[in-house]
């Protein structure tokens, strides 16, 4: 840490790229470079770098990230990377008015809360036990498609109640369809500028989006007028309205809306759980402990002991720290700031990664390592922002509490019922894309 008490700007010189295709490491795929960020980063706090031609500020330091997300939060908005993901919502929790946000925040609470979810896990685990019946012993699973599909059934159920059965299968199925093509697409880099100069490059995810959100109005169509407790999170939107009863939103917008939070929820959860069956897959000492807790949770107990999370949190713990579904995220300076000892004009773009954060040396030791057992001597808490998987302070990830039972009750129902192999000789890439995924991942199953 910096004891100067002056200020400076980052110099001209200071200048890096991270979209090269220089210095690939071990750890790297051919999308984007981690181990080039970490060679451009390494013994500095903050640098000035350019992605994919946006001139921006890298902050690895994660005091200074949580200053960016917590006690400095006003004074940074969106940022110009983020624009990528506006692609789906321009109101609500996506929108850049604070107040708007804040807003659409309270009105999905009541259906993300600890009450509700708790209400959820039922379904939650029907729709897993009917997707894990449907594999074969001994048949390669695309684990990933999968778990897009688990996880969009688990999202359409539980936020979207109510609706006929067959309305609910057809909204599961296009939500998967999106939802695969979103998490494939590739954001940054070179990967993304070669798909986005590929004529019709997008054309499967445009078409995927809008069968789902032409069968979302059908429904939306179909709500009551008045607010109706039944319809959940879509009737939420629908009802909502100011203090003279005018609508907020048109019906255009509560697609949009339920697009961007239906998505949101499914490709990151999609990504870690895959991570997490690969593991299994991969570590039997890992699997053979997470078995014996899973059993003991289910019977009300855990093997934690003295406040200590349990084996089964300290194995989600790990997975996210190393294989984060957010990896790199992006806001804006919105007036002359300063941060840590150098002054950042209004307009800077700041750039950080959960990724490179989660597997520095300094918080971690061994990062590259998966160990859960190092949960039992750090608290997230204690370690400023080095471990932000849903992110922290008021933009952090609203389904985080909806998201770890979910991934729980998941890894539960498919361990009770399989015991996950690989496939001899197959290795499995990291694709930093829309979420760091793996590339491909082929599990093969065999009954307990």
């Amino acid at each position: 840490m910096t004891s100067r008490t002056h200020t400076a700007t980052l110099r001209p010189e200071d200048r890096g790229t991270i979209d090269s295709r220089e210095g690939r490491g071990a750890h790297d795929s051919p999308d984007f470079q981690f181990s080039r960020m970490e060679s451009l980063l390494r013994g500095r706090r903050l640098r000035r770098l350019t992605v994919d031609g946006v001139d921006a500020v890298f902050v690895r330091d994660p005091v200074l990230v949580r200053r960016i997300l917590v006690s400095e939060s006003k004074k940074f908005g969106k940022g110009e990377l983020f624009r990528k993901a506006r692609n789906l919502s321009r109101v609500g929790m996506l929108s850049q008015d604070e107040a708007m946000h804040r807003h659409y925040r309270r009105l999905a609470n009541p259906y993300l809360r600890s009450s509700a979810v708790d209400g959820y896990l039922p379904y939650m685990r029907d729709v897993v036990r009917e997707a894990a019946s449907c594999w074969r012993a001994g048949d390669a699973v695309d684990i990933q498609s999968e778990m897009c599909r688990v996880a969009c059934a688990i999202a359409v159920g539980t936020l979207i109640p109510g609706m006929a059965p067959e309305t609910t299968k057809a909204l599961s199925e296009r939500l998967t369809r999106l939802a695969w093509e979103m998490i494939r697409k590739p954001l940054y880099g070179k990967a993304a500028a070669a798909r986005a100069a590929r004529p019709g490059a997008n054309r499967q995810l445009s078409r995927a989006r809008q069968e789902f959100r032409e069968l979302l109005a059908a429904c939306v169509a179909g709500l009551p007028d008045s607010p109706d407790p039944a319809g959940g999170y879509l009737s939420a939107l629908l009802a909502d309205s100011d203090e003279q009863g005018n609508r907020l939103l048109t019906a255009e917008e509560v697609c949009d809306e339920a697009v961007m939070m239906l998505t949101s929820a499914t490709v990151t959860t999609a990504s870690v759980m895959s991570w997490a069956l690969h593991v299994l897959s991969r570590d039997p000492l890992a699997e053979e402990r997470l078995l014996k807790d899973l059993v003991q949770r289910r019977s009300g107990g855990t093997d934690g002991g003295h406040g200590a999370p349990s084996y089964t949190l300290r194995f989600l713990m790990e997975v996210l720290r190393l294989y984060p579904p957010v990896w790199i995220s992006c806001r804006k300076a919105l007036s002359d700031v300063t941060l840590g000892d150098h002054d950042l004009p209004a307009g800077t773009n700041v750039v950080f990664s959960s990724y490179l954060m989660h597997r520095d040396p300094v918080s971690y030791p061994d990062p590259h390592r998966f160990d859960p057992d190092r949960w039992l001597s750090i608290h997230p808490s204690n370690v400023e922002a080095s471990f932000i998987p849903f992110g922290i302070g008021s933009k952090g990830c609203i389904g985080e509490l909806f998201a770890w039972q979910e991934l729980e009750i998941i890894l539960d129902v498919v361990t009770q019922e399989w015991k996950l192999g690989t496939e001899p000789g197959r290795q499995v890439r990291t694709a930093p894309e829309t979420t760091l995924h793996p590339r491909r991942l082929l599990l093969i199953p065999q009954p307990r």
